[in-house]
């Protein structure tokens, strides 16, 4: 199959791409932008496509993990968008000098406390909460993954029992 059968045979689908698009992202530019990634890769990819295969399943993967490894992308980065009326959030932090005082007493405290539970607990801890997943854990710390669940589990419960008069 020549590249322009194939795009023509994908742009057949362009309709159902658009609906599952925006039922997506639930956004016209978002859903948009989608598709046409969508359409990118799936040309890019057409060597990969066997031929009497279900043609709109395959579409639809490419489309699902490529909204998905978008999703996990900008889930990472942790940027906030300030969408409220005169940056309210954004603007909040000028008149609160005194709690960001307060604030940096509170995570000296929090980490005094973090820091007096076992190493190995912590270690693991602090990993998870950098963004490590669990596999990843258990193959820089070369232990079991059960073990890596465990220690999470623990710390985190460790943690609790120590702040929770500071509650």
């Amino acid at each position: 199959m020549t590249k322009s059968e194939f795009g023509t045979l994908i742009l057949s689908h362009q309709s159902f791409l658009k609906q599952l698009a925006l039922k997506l992202t639930k956004d016209a530019e978002a859903s948009n932008d989608l598709t046409q990634e969508t359409y990118y890769k799936a040309i890019r990819n057409s060597d990969k496509f066997q031929q009497g295969t279900n043609i709109k399943g395959w579409l639809y993967t490419i489309m699902k993990n490529t909204f998905i490894n978008a999703y996990r992308k900008s889930k990472n980065q942790n940027t906030f968008v300030d969408e409220t009326e005169n940056k309210y959030f954004i603007n909040i932090g000028q008149t609160e000098k005194v709690a960001q005082t307060d604030a940096i007493v509170d995570r000296e405290y929090m980490m005094e406390q973090i820091n007096s539970i076992e190493k190995t607990y912590v270690e693991t801890f602090m990993m998870y909460y950098n963004g490590y997943k669990y596999e990843e854990i258990s193959e820089i710390l070369s232990i079991p993954l059960g073990t890596v669940k465990s220690r999470i589990f623990l710390a985190r419960k460790k943690m609790q029992d120590k702040l929770k008069d500071y509650r």
